[in-house]
């Protein structure tokens, strides 16, 4: 193509389709388009959306020149660009707390950021600068690895809709203080926080996922929520909190969501709600509940095994669920307690929509098989359940698949289909 040619048809397109593409491009290539021709030549100058990551950078064995070379392309890029900039992202594994980085954000503080994501090097943790707090137009915000300390004068982020927290240094009373001060919060991210009591409010939230070490948890005005997802990791010190705690765990974190829609608890989770938990509360229920998927449940603890069947059975339009269990299979067979079964329980209610199920690591324990049957007797609709039996139980597999064959079936479509792993 002749540079400033009649043909020249690209440089003709709207500015706003040059900008996909342009956005499309690593900032690097997008910056070498300006030999295109005169008229490409400060187009990239403009761009609204910019993100620096590993694409933008050379690629030398030296990590030292590779982080000076990003850093002189984003400070020559900033000096030169021209309008607003919507969209800054920086995810670099070269790049550590530096003077450079504070001063590309208070620049970019001053350009109606809307999203802002940064993500550097697991060397030194990066102290955000107070800067970020001035953005206010902010809809999105993912920080990682890095120490957060809002100012006492913050009044929260008013627009923002998104919050990404992984690896944050920040005082609880602060995450708390942020969280309920963004009104419009719709996703909320923590992840790889220790030892954290969190109390969550924010009436808009829609998504939320949890992941750490949390001594307690509390959803204390969330009524939109539609989607869960938590993974605790348990210390001695967490564990002997739990174990004094007075408090119904399951009210406090599932009491106040009735629009709830899917639900992903990692390990601990049923422990955690078993916590205070007991047979003849009155639950709400989750009428909009279709998916739910649970990790190691032990099932020779009938506190977890209760809270499973309040959960499936509060939920009238359950169509999926996933259960992996945890059992100590001496410590089950020793002390089955199948008395729990023959009570009249409230939960003796048939899951007119439950259609599939997926159970994995079974030990084939007294409970985890009543609870097998008590599925497939309740489930007029199911289509298929599947069955991996844990590595680690070999004897009794035979056993396991003969009380299968026998249990009886609601639906005359349901199928078991027995996975077998080996070692």
């Amino acid at each position: 193509m002749e540079k400033d040619s009649e043909s020249d048809l690209i440089s003709e397109l709207p500015q706003s389709i040059i900008e996909t593409i342009l956005t499309k491009l690593p900032i690097s290539d997008a910056v070498k388009t300006s030999i295109l021709s005169t008229r490409w030549r400060y187009k990239w100058t403009s761009l609204t959306h910019l993100v620096f990551d590993d694409r933008s950078a050379a690629h030398y064995n030296d990590r030292t020149i590779v982080q000076e070379g990003i850093v002189n392309l984003i400070t020559k890029f900033l000096l030169l660009h021209d309008g607003p900039i919507h969209k800054f992202s920086l995810c670099s594994p070269y790049l550590q707390s530096s003077p450079d980085i504070d001063q590309w954000l208070l620049f970019i503080s001053r350009k109606d950021v809307k999203e802002l994501v940064l993500e550097l090097g697991e060397g030194e943790w990066f102290r955000a600068p107070s800067c970020i707090f001035s953005c206010k137009n902010l809809t999105r915000l993912e920080l990682v690895r890095c120490d957060l300390d809002p100012p006492p004068n913050f009044k929260g982020f008013m627009c923002l809709k998104y919050l990404n927290l992984q690896q944050v240094l920040i005082p609880p009373d602060d995450i708390e203080r942020l969280i309920s001060s963004c009104p419009l919060l719709e996703s909320l991210t923590l992840s790889y926080f220790d030892s954290l009591e969190l109390t969550v409010r924010a009436p808009n939230l829609k998504y939320l996922i949890l992941e750490g070490e949390f001594k307690d948890l509390c959803l204390a005005n969330t009524p939109n929520l539609v989607a869960i997802s938590v993974a605790m990791y348990m210390t001695d010190d967490i564990a002997e909190h739990f174990e004094q705690s007075s408090s119904c765990n399951f009210d406090k974190f599932l009491g106040g969501v009735p629009k709830l829609e899917r639900l992903i608890g990692h390990i601990y989770f049923t422990k955690y709600l078993s916590i205070g938990n007991s047979q003849g509360r009155k639950l709400i229920t989750y009428q909009h509940l279709k998916f739910i998927e649970l990790y190691q449940v032990s099932f020779d603890d009938t506190k977890e095994v209760l809270v499973v069947l309040q959960l499936i059975v509060n939920s009238s339009n359950l169509k999926a669920l996933q259960i992996s269990g945890s059992s100590n299979t001496s410590t089950a067979m020793r002390a089955p307690d199948l008395q729990f079964w023959d009570k009249e329980f409230s939960f003796n209610r048939a899951l007119h929509e439950l259609k599939t199920v997926k159970l994995t690591d079974v030990s084939g324990v007294p409970h985890e098989m009543k609870f097998i049957k008590y599925l497939l007797e309740h489930s007029p609709v199911l289509e298929e359940m599947s069955i991996t039996p844990s590595l680690y139980v070999t004897d009794a597999r035979l056993n396991m698949l003969i009380d299968l064959v026998s249990f009886r079936r609601a639906s005359p479509k349901a199928s078991i289909v027995f996975i077998e792993e080996s070692l």
